[in-house]
């Protein structure tokens, strides 16, 4: 894959205990989870607050309170050219004025809630294609948040309890947006304990980086290689190349795996990595976390 003149900025999204991604079930109301930092953040990316942002509602079951909620936390920060796209279906993502809608704006922002959502609308339509293709010649920018984050890769983890992730066969796989070919994404990856899925996932994917992002917490992407943590919270990187010793090949499902020499690096606000050469930074950003002091 060639080079990609845009950006990602992959979120984890915020804890909701009223929320299934898995099932796509949303049983209370609990959107507004952004720190203004975040947001700003991608503003500053876009362009700054002039910028055009269209907010793609797709994955939720109520796009209407996530497309205002969404609205409402970019007008804060002084934007005021957001639109929302609420595209439920493949003969919506197929109409052409949504897709001109895609030529025209500086970024797109996918929103949280069922993964398969999104790539089971938008795979193979020009509204993708065209996201594709600014993506990889212009300085375009694509966020996304809980399941707009996790859909991002072209390897997406769509269900899996975590519970039983250190279980063959729990941790189901599919494939996704195909923003970048070499990652795989989990989100709310401290609060809900996804470490083991995740872990499952790059050891039966190898070639794959795990990037397991928490809450309030992101990895803004450029290049499609320099990644750089963003946010309040930890992105753990989950690198499976040097595993000596797997038995995902050999066990029937239902039973534990085993993994040996997985490598893992925590990446704080400021800290990246480089996807290609395998490689953490200690200072990515302009702006590392403050080390901590003890107080009396």
């Amino acid at each position: 894959m060639s080079i990609p003149k845009g950006k990602l900025i992959a979120i984890g999204g915020a804890e909701d205990k009223g929320t299934d991604l898995e099932k796509g079930e949303v049983h209370r109301n609990n959107l507004n989870f952004f720190e203004l930092g975040i947001l700003r953040r991608i503003v500053e990316e876009t362009g700054g607050t002039d910028s055009r942002i269209e907010v793609i509602t797709t994955a939720s079951t109520i796009p209407q309170e996530v497309g205002d909620n969404y609205v409402h936390a970019f007008s804060k920060i002084g934007c005021t050219d957001i639109g929302v796209m609420h595209i439920r279906n493949r003969e919506d993502a197929m109409r052409p004025d949504y897709v001109q809608r895609v030529r025209n704006c500086a970024a797109v922002m996918f929103s949280g809630g069922n993964q398969m959502r999104l790539t089971a609308i938008f795979g193979g339509t020009s509204f993708l294609k065209t996201i594709h293709d600014r993506y990889q010649h212009e300085t375009f920018v694509i966020a996304g948040t809980s399941a707009g984050a996790m859909a991002m890769s072209n390897t997406m983890i769509y269900e899996g309890n975590a519970t039983r992730a250190h279980l063959k066969g729990e941790v189901k796989i599919t494939t996704g947006l195909g923003f970048m070919d070499n990652v795989i994404f989990d989100s709310h990856f401290e609060k809900r304990g996804r470490f083991a899925r995740l872990a499952q996932a790059v050891s039966s994917n190898p070639s794959c980086i795990g990037i397991g992002l928490g809450e309030d917490t992101g990895m803004l992407i450029t290049r499609g290689n320099r990644m750089e943590a963003i946010g309040s919270g930890l992105v753990i990187i989950v690198d499976g190349h040097e595993i000596r010793h797997s038995n995902m090949a050999d066990i029937p499902e239902g039973n534990p795996i085993t993994i040996e020499n997985l490598k893992v690096h925590f990446c704080a606000k400021g800290n990246g990595y480089l996807v290609n050469e395998r490689t953490f930074v200690e200072q990515m950003g302009t702006a590392t976390t403050p080390v901590m002091t003890d107080v009396y």
